[in-house]
């Protein structure tokens, strides 16, 4: 029995290091979170499954429709600051979001090397 457990073991180990190695990050949460309402935030924050590599991570901040604007066109919003803690990027904008819907697309790399995306909405009141 030892010496079945003694000739499994590296065998066992092989198959479980390529399985680690292939995991990449992952958003595990944000703010504001997709699909809600805040009040005119000054920073925006998303929180990843592993540390970021800081200047190969990032976002494009969108805003796409305004109230009382019905043809309000895609506004892409520009002189925001982003930064790279661990695994948080946060984002300081110049100045409050004014009240509309933005889509906020993102991404992270992290130590593999690997670039994921993800985008999602969320309403400025």
């Amino acid at each position: 029995m030892r010496r079945l457990a003694f000739l499994l073991a590296p065998a066992l180990t092989m198959i479980a290091l390529p399985g680690a190695s292939l995991a990449h990050t992952k958003l595990l949460s944000s703010f504001p979170a997709a699909s809600t309402t805040v009040a005119k935030p000054t920073k925006l924050t998303l929180t990843f499954s592993e540390a970021l590599v800081g200047q190969l991570s990032g976002i494009e901040l969108v805003m796409t429709s305004m109230p009382g604007m019905a043809n309000h066109a895609p506004m892409p919003i520009k002189g925001f600051k982003t930064a790279a803690d661990g695994k948080v990027l946060t984002v300081t904008l110049p100045r409050a979001l004014p009240a509309g819907t933005y889509d906020l697309q993102w991404h992270a790399v992290a130590s593999d090397q690997h670039r994921v995306e993800g985008k999602f909405t969320f309403t400025v009141r």
